[in-house]
This record gives C-alpha cells, structure tokens and sequence, in this order.
C-alpha cells in the first residue's frame, strides 16, 4: 500500500500540475475512440502499450478478457459494451489476449481450478475455445498449447461480441470496426488477426480501420495458424 500511496502524492504533485488542463479538461466529459476489452492480468497495461492519454480509452477488464454472448450472463460486460458504443459512440473495439495467460491456461488444465469455483464458472463463456483446441490442436503441448488458446480465444469472444444487439448494428451500419490483438510480454509486440493471411501477425504502422471479420462470418472456424 505505501507504494500506491507514494504513487498518488507523486501523481498529485508533479504529473497532475504539470497536465491540469488535460485533467480539467476530462471533467467536462469523455470522448475515447475505442472500446479496450483485455485481461485483468497486472501485466498488461492498455494505456501504457498504446501510448495513449486518459480519456482515449473505454476499458473492460476480466479474468480471459471474455465477452458472455449477449443475454448470457448477469455482469457488467454487455452494459459496458452498450454504453460504449450507443452512448459515447466508440468507433472500434479491440479484444486483446496477452502470452501467459492463467485464465487460458485454468481453461486448458482443470486441476488449476478445483479451489477457485468462480474461476471455473466464468470460464465457462470460454467453453467453446477449449473445445476448438481439442479438435484442431490435438497434437500441441505446453507453451504452444497455451499460445494458440490464447489467440482462438481472442477469435472466439469476437464471435460472442458480434451478439450484442449495439454492436451487431454497428458493424451492418459500417460505423463499427473489430479488432483481435495479442500482446506478447518478452517481445513488447502486439500481434493483430489479418483475415486474408488467416492469422496474427505484428501490428504495422498504420494498421487498423478494416474489420477482422463481418457481422456473418465465423472467425472461430478460420485455419489460423499460431503466431505467438
């Protein structure tokens, strides 16, 4: 605790003074361009791999960065994707899987889960990824096991996505764009799903307005091959 309090007088005193209209500025309302669905893991910090400001981001974090399908589940997920997108009108909505994930590998191996009963229940929305890794990766084991979970993943919750009444309507209206990403901690590269090569390559400078998918088409049932 004392060094998130340390944390916030430092804030307080020197970042704050120096960006107070900035700050000011957000107390008048927010604008963010995109709607950023990643894991909860501490390891990934989404302003800090975009390079971006406060109030540039809409942010929804969970264990997995999963996405229930729409009318699934009782959380705050499907609220904070229609407020993004019906009332602060967010252009586009990446998904972002990171390497190393512990909520894929629990999805993978059960016996990480027999004491966290939540764990095992949230994971549930994801259910449809270990399947897809047990048809099309039989042969895989450990880190590339874990790697290519990760990226279905990040494919799947996209589908669960296309659910959602705002953003079903969003993309048939073409003023919605999806993105999948994976961001690889050891490499500090962040990986994008490229629909015509059929897998995640680095993102490029520039990249980004084209959808990863249309508001019809599987992006679970691609021959994507692992990248991470």
């Amino acid at each position: 605790m004392q060094k998130l309090v340390a944390g916030i007088h430092h804030f307080q005193s020197n970042l704050f003074t120096a960006r107070k209209e900035l700050f000011q500025n957000l107390a008048a309302g927010q604008n963010p361009e995109a709607l950023f669905i990643t894991c909860s893991d501490s390891r990934i910090s989404p302003c800090l791999v975009t390079q971006t400001q406060p109030g540039d981001l809409f942010s929804l974090r969970n264990a997995g960065n999963i996405v229930p399908p729409y009318g699934a589940s009782t959380g705050g997920e499907a609220a904070t994707i229609e407020f993004a997108v019906d009332s602060l009108g967010v252009k586009d909505i990446i998904i972002c899987g990171h390497s190393h994930c512990g909520a894929i590998k629990g999805l993978l191996y059960k016996k990480y889960l027999q004491e966290l009963p939540a764990v095992s229940a949230w994971l549930q929305y994801a259910e449809s990824t270990r399947r897809i890794m047990k048809i099309k990766y039989p042969d895989l084991t450990g880190d590339a096991l874990i790697d290519a979970a990760v990226e279905e993943n990040v494919l799947a919750q996209l589908e669960n996505l296309q659910t959602h009444p705002c953003v079903a309507a969003g993309l048939a209206a073409g003023t919605l764009h999806l993105h999948g990403w994976v961001y690889v901690f050891e490499e500090g590269i962040m990986y994008a799903y490229d629909s015509i090569e059929g897998q995640f390559t680095p993102l490029k400078e520039g990249q980004g307005r084209g959808n990863v998918t249309t508001s019809n088409a599987g992006l679970g049932n691609t021959d994507k091959k692992s990248s991470v």
